[in-house]
């Protein structure tokens, strides 16, 4: 595949994954908000609306007056999750922006004295991460997987479960896969600001309106 045609594919990659989002944070939302919201012709949108419908992604059902609610199936959500991993996976930025964004979340922990940092979520991100933490007077005390075995991929010892790691002061976000359930599985074993994840891995707080990095 030539340069040409992986930008094509990233981009459509993209914006399914952007229209997959927009109905799910909103069903009442318009295709017109979408195509704002993206920064793509009303037309496309249209299209690729469309296309996830016909594919199964999103049940959309009229509602007065003249109305239309969209909402992600199962499917959905599951290809959401696809989707997700393969554009962090293929973004030719991908490196770059994983640095500077670890490198943010890191800062501010050393800054407001989280000294014991877990990982959630062994593979490239979390070796990312594991180099940005030489730069910070902070521990990584390991990684939370379910693929335990003594180290991972980031050379951290991992565990299945939060309490094999022994005192934590914040937990980051590092899983590419699925990182929704990765933070679903830590909120409540942590106060939610100390559950930080950078704003590539688009993680949703309920209630929060958005992508949140960390709390405030």
């Amino acid at each position: 595949m030539g340069k040409s045609e992986q930008a094509s594919a990233g981009n459509e990659t993209e914006i399914t994954l952007g229209v997959l989002e927009a109905v799910e944070e909103n069903s009442a939302v318009t295709q017109r908000s979408v195509a704002s919201e993206l920064g793509i012709a009303l037309g496309l949108t249209n299209a690729y609306l469309k296309r996830c419908i016909k594919k199964g992604l999103i049940k959309v059902n009229q509602i007065p007056p003249n109305r239309y609610a969209y909402y992600l199936t199962p499917k959905g959500f599951s290809e959401k999750s696809r989707l997700t991993a393969e554009y962090l996976s293929s973004s030719f930025t991908f490196f770059r922006r994983a640095r500077t964004q670890c490198e943010g979340i890191l800062g501010e922990c050393e800054a407001k004295g989280w000294n014991r940092i877990a990982l959630v979520g062994d593979g490239d991100f979390a070796e990312i991460a594991t180099l940005c933490a030489r730069e910070f007077d902070l521990l990584l005390v390991g990684v939370l997987d379910d693929a335990a075995s003594s180290s991972g991929k980031a050379g951290l010892p991992v565990a299945t479960d939060l309490k094999e790691l022994g005192e934590i002061d914040a937990a980051v976000i590092t899983d590419l896969n699925d990182p929704q359930s990765a933070f679903e599985r830590v909120r409540g074993r942590l106060p939610d600001a100390r559950v930080l994840a950078p704003d590539m891995l688009r993680i949703r707080r309920n209630g929060a309106g958005g992508n949140m990095s960390a709390g405030k």
